[in-house]
């Protein structure tokens, strides 16, 4: 699996998670799940990504601001996740907070595919893409099982 099939798989689990939310956003428990779900997630995902994507194209002129622009809306959705546990769960302030989270990780999604894919697969070959993959996949996986274990 090259790194774009890597990433494409873990954006549309982030976007299955996100309608869980929206969804389920009456009920408490599902609510919950959903958002453990998507924090564990885009956890791993974003430290996954920055290692194993962004640092490589920031070396390339043609990419550089494309991997710093990801880079910044990663922490800005971390933020945004800070905001809403500072929320009371359920609350006005915090069914807002939610919306513009899913909206945010949504927007960072669709932009990384539609603008910054092309670009990167003009920097990078075959053979990078491919393994840049593999260091995804196994980044991902491990960074996964730590913040599952850190959220029990």
């Amino acid at each position: 699996m090259d790194i774009f099939q890597a990433l494409l798989q873990s954006h549309e689990r982030q976007r299955a998670i996100c309608q869980r939310l929206l969804d389920g956003v009456g009920e408490p428990t599902e609510r919950k799940r959903a958002l453990d779900e998507l924090k564990i997630e885009m956890a791993a995902h974003e430290t996954a990504e920055e290692r194993a994507f962004y640092v490589p194209l920031i070396e390339h002129d043609d990419t550089v601001d494309a991997a710093r622009h990801g880079i910044s809306e990663h922490h800005e959705m971390d933020e945004m996740v800070e905001d809403l546990e500072k929320a009371g769960e359920g609350s006005a302030e915090w069914l807002e907070a939610l919306g513009k989270l899913v909206h945010k990780v949504h927007h960072h999604l669709d932009e990384e595919e539609q603008k910054f894919f092309p670009q990167a697969k003009k920097v990078l070959d075959k053979d990078q893409q491919q393994s840049l993959g593999e260091l995804y996949l196994q980044e991902h996986g491990r960074l996964e099982l730590k913040e599952e274990q850190a959220a029990q």
